[in-house]
């Protein structure tokens, strides 16, 4: 089949490949994109990272962003997250499609391309119902039931959003975050959470500490809502996900604080964004591959 090419849209970079079953990123382009730019740059910087895979004439795109976003009329809904304000309003999906010459744009929530990507490539396998998490910016997630994200119903955090949970009463990216963490360091301001952990790992106490207490909140807020789901496992991908020794004890500490005892594993692609755009993209069109 025709390839389908695709676009993950993060916050500092964008990602751009061309996917076909079975579903493997072999060739991944990244590229700087001004997120706090006005929304002609950031169009101009998602038009750049397309061009690399060369024309694709209508072709149906997979774009997998961060909400709050209106993934079907394709416009920005973001206000207070510190990223992407020019495109509060902007009809993003309209002008790509114009842009890149396309049949249509579908957008996915990019913690929800993560989940269905890592769902593809088999690390989910033997359970039904699992929450994957990313951990970057912020807090990203996605209940998968069999593969499909579960976004509503008494099973799940309104919209099926672990971001818009509370810990202590203050919303739980205060305490969960690169943001959050950088306050609580009072570092300079060109330190960022990789320096954090690269110090933690090397025995700096106090850089241990904020990860332990961080994580090991996030365990206890998720808790409630792993057990309502009925999760058998917790996935855990994204840029700080990468120092797993700091982020794996202290989530499962949490969890099993809040009396939920199941794995916690790591992601097992970078690129599962971009598996998850592209074959929901796919799917939209009437595939089933």
């Amino acid at each position: 089949m025709t390839a389908v090419p695709v676009l993950e849209i993060g916050g500092t970079h964008v990602s751009a490949a061309l996917l076909a079953p079975p579903w493997v990123a072999e060739r991944v382009h990244r590229s700087p994109l001004r997120a706090d730019g006005t929304s002609a740059q950031i169009v101009e910087d998602l038009r750049r990272s397309a061009a690399v895979l060369g024309p694709q004439p209508g072709a149906r795109w997979g774009v997998a962003i961060p909400g709050p976003f209106d993934y079907t009329a394709g416009i920005g809904r973001f206000t207070g997250v510190g990223k992407f304000d020019s495109l509060r309003g902007f009809a993003l999906g309209d002008v790509l499609t114009r842009e890149l010459d396309a049949a249509g744009i579908v957008f996915v929530n990019d913690a929800h391309a993560f989940g269905v990507g890592e769902w593809r490539a088999g690390t989910t396998r033997g359970h039904d119902r699992v929450l994957v998490l990313t951990l970057g910016t912020g807090v990203g997630s996605c209940f998968l039931d069999r593969g499909i994200p579960v976004e509503s119903g008494p099973d799940v955090p309104p919209e099926g959003r672990a971001d818009l949970l509370t810990i202590d009463g203050a919303p739980l990216e205060d305490t969960v975050s690169r943001r959050a963490l950088l306050a609580r360091a009072g570092d300079a301001p060109d330190v960022d959470v990789r320096h954090l952990a690269e110090r933690a790992l090397a025995g700096d106490a106090a850089a241990q500490v904020l990860f332990t207490d961080a994580f090991t909140a996030l365990g206890h807020a998720l808790a409630p809502w792993v057990r309502r789901f009925g999760a058998s496992l917790v996935v855990v991908g994204g840029a700080v996900a990468a120092s797993w020794d700091l982020v794996a004890a202290p989530l499962r500490a949490g969890l099993s604080g809040g009396r939920v005892d199941l794995p916690v594993v790591p992601a097992s692609s970078a690129h599962a964004g971009l598996v998850g755009a592209a074959w929901w993209a796919h799917r939209s069109g009437g595939g089933t591959t």
